[in-house]
């Protein structure tokens, strides 16, 4: 059976992924050696598209969860960037005010500067 373009070109995308997993990589295989040959069957077609959704399925699952422990790590230094803003700028004041009362004591003569 001839191989469609759709499918050869969904191979290649797929074989531009560095692929670890055992299974993924011996269907991955088998399928470009069968567009390589020009000669695709369903059953070939068929078991090389469900290990790509399978590998996938799980890559996809994977990189939600890291995304969802990044975005909460994000959260929580926004978190403590604001808090330390807040920090900084009642520290900032308060040396202000301190330095407004030391200026003004030097003013009156009771302190040396």
């Amino acid at each position: 059976m001839p191989v469609d373009a759709a499918l050869a070109e969904l191979v290649a995308r797929i074989g531009a992924f560095h692929i670890t997993d055992r299974t993924m990589k011996r269907a991955q295989r088998a399928i470009e050696a069968a567009v390589a040959s020009g000669d695709v069957d369903d059953r070939a077609r068929r078991e090389y598209l469900a290990a790509a959704h399978r590998y996938f399925q799980s890559f996809d699952a994977e990189a939600r969860s890291h995304l969802r422990d990044v975005d909460r790590r994000l959260e929580h230094v926004n978190q403590v960037h604001f808090n330390l803003a807040a920090e900084r700028a009642v520290a900032v004041k308060r040396i202000e005010a301190t330095q407004g009362v030391l200026h003004a004591l030097t003013g009156l003569g009771e302190v040396s500067p």
